[in-house]
């Protein structure tokens, strides 16, 4: 592993105490997905009395009500062929699958909406607060981690960009690369824009100008 790549990424994070992540549960808006019966008014109350704030909804939503920061979602397997879009956007909150049966269907459906950890129905208390912990823990992991990728690429892109430029004024001027990143360096100070603009710009301009030939 390079070691831009590395810089990238960061030391592991270390995680946060028990104590601030059960003392964040007492405000979470929690959505549920889940048939209006005994098993889910039964999670509706657990979740109530750990502190969650919670909305309950049958049939489900096209999508959970803005600002929710955990969602239930009911899998068994005479529902597994409601769609739930909503999951594979970036901005996604974490989902919980609520299973009552496994095989491989439901267990395809479950990995289909991206669940961060699963819940066993019979609901009971014992197993879902640790459910909710780690599902939310691992869908706040997984988002910093698709940020660090993203900016990653940005970085990547950048140096491509860069090193494109320095062969360009390496053919046209008969410089070495240093001088190049040089040139692109100082003209990126005196008109205050980054060197991958700087980059851009003379590939912009190589291009117009290497065009019809």
């Amino acid at each position: 592993m390079s070691d831009e790549v590395k810089r990238s990424l960061g030391e592991p994070e270390r995680v946060r105490p028990v104590s601030h992540l059960l003392r964040d549960l007492r405000s979470l808006r929690v959505c549920v997905f889940h048939p209006n019966d005994h098993d889910g008014a039964q999670l509706t109350q657990q979740l109530q009395r750990i502190g969650c704030q919670v909305q309950a909804f049958w049939p489900p939503l096209p999508a959970p009500p803005e600002g929710s920061e955990v969602v239930f979602v009911a899998l068994f397997p005479d529902m597994l062929n409601l769609a739930y879009d909503w999951c594979a956007a970036e901005d996604a909150p974490p989902s919980i699958a609520v299973i009552n049966y496994e095989n491989p269907t439901v267990i395809e459906a479950v990995l289909r909406i991206g669940a961060k950890a699963v819940v066993a129905s019979p609901i009971r208390s014992f197993g879902l607060l640790s459910a909710l912990v780690v599902g939310r823990e691992i869908g706040a992991h997984t988002k910093k981690l698709k940020r660090r990728v993203l900016r990653l690429e940005e970085k990547l892109g950048g140096a491509r960009k860069i090193a494109d430029a320095q062969d360009i004024l390496c053919r046209q001027r008969g410089v070495d690369k240093t001088e190049a990143y040089r040139i692109i360096r100082e003209q990126a100070m005196a008109k205050r824009m980054t060197v991958e603009e700087i980059a851009s710009a003379i590939i912009n301009a190589n291009d117009i100008l290497s065009f019809g030939r």
